[in-house]
C-alpha cells in the first residue's frame, strides 16, 4: 500500500520534480549515527532536513563504518549512512556496488579526509616559503623540540594507531635525525592534543601528525605539510604501513574518499527530490572541523550541532535544496 501511494504521489506531482515532498513519497528512513563526531552531526542535519523539509518519517539507529556498510550490504539496512569512509573497506563497498545492493550519493567531504603532516597558521604566514615536508625538515631551528631546543621536533600520533606507524616510517624515510629533528611519541590521544595545544597557546614552532575534518583543527588554524611526490600505493603497502620495514621511500599521504552511501532499495523507494538532496549535499572539512569544535567547547550533541549549524548557516545548506524546501526547514528552526 505505501509503495501504491508513494507512486501516486510522484505521478500526482510530476516525476523529477523536486518540489513539494510529502510523507507518503518520501517514506521511512532509516539513518545511521556513527561513532565518528563528524558522521553523527551530518547524520542529524540530514534527519531535520529531511523531517522538516521533505515530510519524511525519520529514524536514526547506531552504527560503526564496517557493520553498518556490511549489513547494508547484506541486509539492506540501515537505508542511508551519511558519512562513509570507503576507502577503509576495499573489499565490502565494490562488492556492494558491483551487486546492486547499494549506490552512492553525494562526496560527503568533497575534499576527502585527509591526513599529513601540519603546521600551525601562524608560522606558516611568518614564513611564506615554507610549504613542503622538505621545507620544514631544512629549518629545525623553527620547530624547538622543548626538551632539546637545539633541534626541530614532530610529534606523532597516538599508540597503536595505524598513523603512528606511518609518521615513524616517514620520518625514516625523510630522514629527519639527521635533519636535526626528533619525534616526540605523545602516548595517547589526549597527549598529541595536549602537547598542540600548549604548543599553539604559546606561539611555538612545531610539526605535528593529524587529520582532518577534526574538532582540534577546526579551533586551532594549521596548515597542512604538501609532499612533493605523488601517494605510492605500492610503497604505501610495502613499507609505509610496516614499522619493521627498514628501507622506506618518501611518499605523500592518501586523500580517502569520504560518501554518502545508500541501500539501492530505499534508493529507488524514496522520492527523486530525496535523493536529488543525497545526491548534491556535502560540506568542507573546515566547515564541519569548526562545527565540531563549537560542540566541543560547549559540550553539545550532535543533534544540537546540526541546529547550531543550520541556525547560523543557511547560505551554505539552502544551496543543497529547492527553495520551497529550504523555506520549510528555516520555519522548523
Amino acid at each position: 500500500m505505501r509503495r501504491l501511494l508513494m507512486t501516486t504521489g510522484l505521478i500526482a506531482g510530476g516525476l523529477g520534480v523536486a518540489g513539494a515532498a510529502s510523507a507518503q513519497d518520501c517514506g521511512d528512513v532509516t539513518l545511521v549515527l556513527h561513532n565518528v563526531q563528524s558522521a553523527e552531526v551530518l547524520a542529524q542535519v540530514d534527519k531535520f532536513i529531511l523531517e522538516h523539509g521533505y515530510g519524511c518519517d525519520v529514524e536514526t539507529v547506531p552504527g560503526d563504518t564496517v557493520p553498518t556498510t556490511t549489513s547494508m550490504v547484506e541486509k539492506g539496512d540501515p537505508d542511508v549512512s551519511s558519512e562513509t569512509w570507503v576507502d577503509l573497506l576495499p573489499e565490502i563497498v565494490p562488492r556492494g556496488i558491483e551487486e546492486g545492493k547499494i549506490v552512492f550519493g553525494s562526496k560527503a567531504l568533497p575534499d576527502g579526509g585527509v591526513q599529513g603532516w601540519w603546521i600551525p597558521k601562524y608560522l606558516a604566514d611568518a614564513h611564506p616559503d615554507i610549504k613542503t615536508v622538505e621545507d620544514a625538515l631544512a629549518h629545525p631551528e623553527l620547530f624547538p623540540d622543548p626538551e632539546d631546543p637545539s633541534k626541530g621536533v614532530i610529534f606523532n600520533g597516538a599508540e597503536g594507531w595505524g598513523a603512528t606507524v606511518v609518521t615513524n616510517q616517514l620520518y625514516k624515510a625523510y630522514d629527519a635525525e639527521a635533519k636535526g629533528f626528533t619525534l616526540m611519541n605523545p602516548g595517547s590521544a589526549a597527549g598529541l592534543d595536549g602537547a598542540i595545544a600548549r604548543a599553539y597557546e604559546r606561539g611555538e614552532g612545531f610539526i605535528t601528525y593529524y587529520w582532518a575534518p577534526t574538532a582540534l583543527l577546526g579551533k586551532y588554524d594549521m596548515v597542512m605539510l604538501e609532499a612533493t611526490v605523488p601517494h605510492d600505493p605500492a610503497e604505501w603497502k610495502r613499507c609505509i604501513t610496516n614499522i619493521d620495514c627498514p628501507d622506506p621511500k618518501v611518499t605523500a599521504w592518501p586523500v580517502d574518499t569520504v560518501m554518502t552511501v545508500v541501500t539501492k532499495d530505499f534508493a529507488e523507494r524514496t522520492s527523486p527530490a530525496v535523493m536529488d538532496y543525497f545526491n548534491t549535499r556535502g560540506w568542507s572539512n573546515d566547515t564541519v572541523g569548526k562545527l565540531m569544535s563549537w560542540q566541543t567547547e560547549n559540550q553539545a550533541t550532535g543533534e544540537e550541532g546540526a541546529l547550531h549549524f543550520l541556525e547560523e548557516n543557511r547560505d551554505l545548506w539552502s544551496q543543497w535544496v529547492p527553495a520551497e524546501v529550504a523555506e520549510k526547514v528555516q520555519a522548523a528552526l
